[in-house]
């Protein structure tokens, strides 16, 4: 392998622990002890919510752009969402996230067929976020990038929080939340609501969210979880990203286009699960079930009046269910076993109508889109002594698509169609620990990535599916280095290659009309770095930084960059808390360039931005007061928060903003 041409920084690895189930195969604890992070062969990271920078509580970029290998791109668009990059994957999701598997508690964020959205969690009731990537990832199905697992804490006392914030641009929240607990019963209310006019012209956001939690502790085994979400946004206005001449000229300017159809986006994201768990000597199991509902209506700036063009107004209802059975026991004093199975199902009924400046016009499309996932997998680990530890898993994935077109007539055929796919994944990793504190791994996988429905749904020349669209295959190796020391200093490094054939990248993106093909090969090579010390009792520092060369092996674009990707990060932290209650964190990310278009015709420019935030808490009686002040940009600096990739038009930078503040406060009863 080819390893990097570049010098890298220092970052992070938390000195907490990594080591049981991540949803399906490998569970991240904070409970476990630091020898357990290091022995576990990938690269893993587990973020303490309240470590981070007090927010709004509205971007999951915030705590995720921290980790090294993770790519946050924030787009300031409420309508199109946070995307996630992993070491590559999932950059060219044209809005959400794609690529990895998202979580909350346990329980599935991603539809069946790998697409996502961060806005539809609750993230003020995150607790920890760990994030799980590398070779062992493919385990988790068609999700090479990895595994982000929000999680929550049960009440532990009947208490009550009211919280407000506002900021730049008319933006405020408000959130309310009740904890109620009884002996085995626990119960939990939580609401919030946001607004605001957006840092540019026609760029309002609305949302409210409630959550529903019951937890009911069956004896000190076995445990049920109950959970209900409500997203309803019924207002996202879409400004449109701009071309690099009118973001170099006026970075807070909507494209016309944009006024002209009034482009805009309404979410209604409900979503329910029940789960038991079993945790007894020697063996545990986990049955989980959920089922949710999903509509969105979305106007795209243009009219879309062509019979066979799909519309430009996308009216879409969703319904999705699975289920998921784990269950591990312990073979022998060195050897844990586990065996799953899955099952999920989506069905989409789409229609497409003429966007008639900005009023819904005549039908253009009208079809059903369905996806069946089934998965079987194993997990075995093994420990030859203290020193020696080997983890392997296999699975066996299935996928039906189809599609059943209800709009047929001259000039539009009927684009019903169904497509199978399966394949197999697998992953090796062992670990030495060749020091008390120091440990070292390689891991190996090979896997599979699925088109998802948006990915299928179109095609250059003329309607329905795109059948030519066909999975891609990926081989990743990486080898790592660990270092533990009691919480005082942590650190982790990683080198990765991944190779991969048939990578599904964006072919073009017209006015919110993304095609996609399949490319040749491409190769993915970097390194990560994180540390963590505590350099005196008041004072912490965190460091990440990551570099990725990733690029087209063969064909038109060799040795091409990936577009969407940026080449190299850099993130800081510095916490001084001078007093228990008092506690000021100062902020710097840099990101270097990253290619807009495969031809590498078009980038934006790396930049470095800087925040800086102060908290301060006060207790009275049983009442916990806590107020913070936030600026963000602190230089009011010009940035590109993300690229629009391969955009037919030109218009392919999301600008960030700049320098803006924004204040919270809460109150927080103890009964």
């Amino acid at each position: 392998m080819k390893y990097l041409r570049t010098v890298t920084g220092l970052a992070l690895a938390p000195a907490l622990c990594f080591s049981q189930e991540i949803n399906e195969i490998i569970e991240v604890n904070a409970q476990q002890s630091g020898s357990e992070w290091r022995m576990t062969p990938g690269s893993v990271d587990l973020i303490d919510i309240n470590q981070q920078l007090p927010s709004l509580n509205i971007d999951a970029g915030d705590t995720l752009r921290a980790i090294p290998g993770i790519q946050a791109d924030t787009r300031y668009n409420y309508a199109q969402d946070t995307r996630l990059v992993v070491r590559g994957f999932g950059a060219r999701a044209a809005f959400g996230v794609r690529g990895l598997q998202l979580n909350v508690d346990g329980v599935p964020l991603s539809m069946p067929d790998g697409q996502a959205q961060t806005s539809s969690i609750i993230l003020d009731e995150a607790e920890t976020v760990e994030v799980f990537r590398g070779p062992l990832a493919v385990l988790y199905g068609n999700t090479g990038g990895g595994v982000v697992e929000w999680n929550t804490r049960a009440p532990q006392r009947t208490t009550s929080e009211i919280a407000v914030a506002a900021g730049a641009n008319d933006l405020n929240r408000a959130k309310g939340q009740f904890d109620w607990v009884n002996d085995a019963h626990k119960l939990r209310f939580i609401a919030t609501d946001l607004y605001t006019a957006g840092p540019r012209p026609h760029n309002t956001a609305k949302r409210q969210q409630q959550g529903l939690r019951y937890y009911f502790d069956i004896n000190d085994q076995q445990q049920l979880i109950l959970r209900y979400d409500n997203n309803n946004a019924p207002l996202l206005e879409d400004p449109s990203a701009l071309t690099p001449s009118a973001w170099r000229q006026n970075p807070d300017q909507t494209v016309g286009r944009a006024i002209d159809f009034n482009t805009r986006k309404s979410i209604h994201h409900r979503q329910g699960s029940l789960t038991w768990k079993l945790d007894a000597d020697g063996y545990r199991a986990r049955i989980a079930a959920w089922q949710g509902d999903r509509d969105v209506v979305q106007f795209l700036p243009f009219a879309g009046d062509a019979i066979g063009s799909s519309g430009a107004v996308i009216d879409l209802s969703r319904q999705f269910e699975g289920s998921s059975a784990y269950v591990e026991w312990q073979a022998t004093a060195q050897t844990d076993i586990g065996f799953g199975l899955r099952y999920e199902r989506q069905q989409d009924h789409r229609f497409g109508f003429v966007n008639d400046e900005g009023e819904k016009g005549d039908l253009r499309r009208n079809e059903f889109n369905y996806v069946r996932k089934q998965a079987v997998y194993t997990r075995l680990t093994h420990r030859f002594n203290e020193q020696w530890r080997i983890t392997a898993g296999a699975r066996h994935s299935r996928f039906d698509f189809s599609v059943d077109d209800q709009f047929i007539m001259p000039g539009d055929p009927d684009d019903s169609g169904q497509n199978e796919l399966s394949d197999n994944s697998g992953a090796v990793g062992l670990t030495w620990a060749f020091a008390p504190r120091w440990s070292t791994y390689i891991s190996l996988g090979s896997g599979f990535e699925t088109p998802t429905l948006t990915e299928l749904a179109y095609r250059n020349n003329g309607s329905g599916l795109n059948t030519e669209l066909s999975p891609s295959q990926y081989r990743q190796t990486e080898w790592g280095l660990k270092f533990n020391s009691a919480g005082r200093f942590s650190s982790q490094l990683a080198m990765f290659d991944i190779q991969s054939e048939d990578d599904i990248v964006i072919d073009q993106s017209n006015d919110g009309r993304t095609t996609y093909r399949n490319a040749g090969e491409t190769e993915r090579q970097g390194i990560e770095w994180q540390l963590n010390v505590q350099l005196t009792e008041q004072l912490d520092s965190f460091v990440s930084y990551s570099y990725i060369d990733a690029n087209y092996q063969g064909g038109l674009y060799n040795g091409k960059q990936l577009p969407g990707v940026a080449d190299s990060q850099w993130f800081t932290r510095l916490t001084w808390q001078p007093t228990q209650a008092t506690q000021v964190q100062l902020l710097g990310q840099y990101r270097g360039e990253t290619y807009a278009d495969d031809s590498n015709t078009v980038k934006a420019p790396s930049y470095v931005k800087w925040d800086l935030a102060l908290t301060q808490q006060w207790q009275i009686a049983e009442n916990e007061f806590e107020a913070w002040l936030r600026v963000d940009n602190l230089l009011d600096r010009n940035y590109v928060g993300a690229v629009v990739v391969n955009q037919g038009s030109g218009r392919s930078f999301e600008p960030g903003i700049g320098r803006s503040a924004s204040i919270g406060i809460s109150w927080h009863h103890l009964f």
